[in-house]
């Protein structure tokens, strides 16, 4: 199903019944900013084209991508896909360049800002804490936890992020994960959630991003599966997505 639809804030084009904003990355960082300043707590997602193919089968993280205050494109293929529809997508906007935009923005501006980091196996999230810290003068990361938490351990969590009340959560414990949680927990104590799969990884060290050129071809999928081959059934997915959408558009 495509359709354009739109709320009280944006514009939004719906891939396979999976909303995304129509926005620049720019655009993006501007309603961040924005929401800083705000009492309540938004939820960010970055859905790709596997994220939407699990959608399919998870009506539980369907309604999570759906709920979510901000959805992005964060995949070459949703770009592609919203080409068979009347209103095109502005870019792509990835959820591990929003956030770094977002701390160096925040940090040019000589603006105080606190986190907390919730992912990653042991002992990556302080390691996240400690290179994000020194990389950004603004940032103080309050509080952190790895992502393989049990339930007695989530308790805890929650009323340590109520507690501390940090401008900005990031969640990192993998999709579809993540972005139920988030929807479970939206009245918790931040301004901005923001679901971000392996980004913690990203920032740590313990992760690469793919080369410049294949990131500007969006072959990033590419990358990651020579580097994890243990991804590959999670990418059947890939052209299950282009099947699904280009069906869809013969049938417009």
């Amino acid at each position: 199903m495509w359709q354009v639809c739109y709320n009280s804030a944006m514009k939004t084009i719906e891939i396979l019944d999976i909303p995304f904003a129509a926005v620049t990355q720019h655009e993006a960082l501007d309603l961040l900013e924005n929401w800083l300043d705000s009492a309540q707590n938004h939820i960010i997602v970055t859905p790709n084209p596997e994220g939407v193919m699990q959608a399919r089968r998870n009506r539980e993280f369907a309604n999570a991508l759906k709920g979510a205050d901000l959805s992005l494109a964060d995949g070459t293929g949703i770009i592609l896909a919203s080409y068979l529809t009347k209103k095109r997508l502005p870019e792509r906007v990835r959820g591990v360049d929003v956030i770094f935009a977002l701390l160096e923005r925040l940090s040019k501006k000589g603006r105080a800002f606190t986190a907390y980091f919730l992912g990653g196996t042991p002992g990556v999230a302080a390691s996240a804490k400690s290179k994000m810290e020194s990389r950004f003068p603004g940032l103080t990361v309050t509080g952190c936890h790895h992502g393989f938490f049990s339930e007695s351990d989530e308790a805890k969590i929650l009323d340590e992020i109520n507690s501390l009340s940090p401008d900005i959560l990031l969640v990192c414990t993998g999709m579809p994960r993540a972005e139920i949680w988030a929807a479970r927990h939206r009245q918790i104590n931040t301004r901005l959630t923001l679901c971000l799969g392996g980004t913690m990884d990203i920032m740590c060290g313990k992760v690469k991003l793919a080369p410049p050129l294949l990131r500007k071809l969006g072959l990033e999928w590419l990358f990651r599966l020579v580097c994890q081959p243990s991804r590959f059934r999670r990418m059947l997915d890939i052209p299950r997505f282009i099947l699904a959408t280009v069906k869809i558009g013969v049938s417009q």
